[in-house]
């Protein structure tokens, strides 16, 4: 399952407080964890954003194996608690970078910095934006070794624009995906929530068939595809929905709790 706007609901002005697991998807996680299911969280996020969420929902229970959790949009899969990444994938982001900037001078730039739970940046991103803390850094040093992820954000910009920018410069030696507004995720080529989720269905025995999965975002397409059923929020823009082979309820009708009582209804 994807996070936010799945498991989350997307506010305004986010802060701690957004972080909220409602009663209704709490429960329908753990009948699918009573029911012998996997639950792994994929997300955009950084490793260090996931955790928490794993933490409201009460995820691993006590006795059970470490939770497995795709982050970074695929580029890194991490075991949890305590936090352990066993596959990471890294590219060259800076020619990617430097192209867009030259379109975007004024762009926001950001980089996980695992170490102090946060990211380097070239400046401040708006509050809410980024979880951890932000170590104000030049975007030569941000992008001047491998990196799993970077994020540009652009506020003075749109969706659109950068949909448009990116599709110009084709980005090459990178996969990208462009968020709900001016917010775009360069990740190696190949690398998406789908590539990493077939590396935990490849050391748990299953197969791509077996995935049910839920999202909202345009980083969720190769997801809902790849998986044996790909469901969409009731908000996702159409591009989305129609990667999906079913759309569920928006998020704040419960939509992923909804979707998981199909095959996880409680008890009458």
């Amino acid at each position: 399952m994807d996070i936010d706007g799945t498991l989350l609901k997307w506010v305004d002005g986010q802060t701690e407080d957004y972080e909220t697991i409602t009663p209704e998807v709490y429960d329908a996680v753990h009948r699918a964890l009573d029911a012998g299911a996997h639950v792994v969280l994929a997300s955009g996020r950084s490793p260090h954003g996931m955790t928490s969420i794993a933490d409201l929902l009460d995820i691993p229970r006590e006795e059970a194996d470490q939770l497995w959790v795709v982050a970074s949009n695929g580029a890194v899969v991490f075991r949890y608690p305590p936090m352990e990444v066993v596959h990471e994938e890294t590219f060259d982001a800076a020619p990617a970078v430097a192209a867009v900037l030259e379109h975007h001078p004024h762009a926001l730039v950001a980089v996980e910095e695992r170490e102090v739970g946060g990211y380097r940046v070239n400046r401040v991103f708006p509050d809410g934006e980024l979880s951890g803390e932000q170590i104000i850094t030049h975007v030569d040093d941000i992008v001047g070794d491998p990196v799993s992820r970077v994020i540009i954000r652009d506020p003075q910009a749109t969706a659109d624009d950068f949909l448009e920018l990116a599709a110009k410069l084709g980005l090459h030696g990178t996969d990208y995906v462009v968020g709900w507004t001016a917010w775009l995720d360069l990740s190696p080529v190949g690398v998406s929530k789908a590539s990493g989720l077939q590396h935990v269905v490849d050391k748990i025995g299953l197969r791509a068939a077996d995935v049910l999965a839920i999202g909202d975002g345009r980083n969720d397409i190769e997801m809902l595809r790849w998986a044996g059923r790909g469901v969409a929020m009731g908000q996702a823009v159409d591009e989305v929905k129609e990667a999906a082979d079913d759309v569920t309820a928006t998020v704040h009708d419960e939509g992923a709790a909804v979707e998981m009582s199909r095959w996880f209804p409680q008890d009458s």
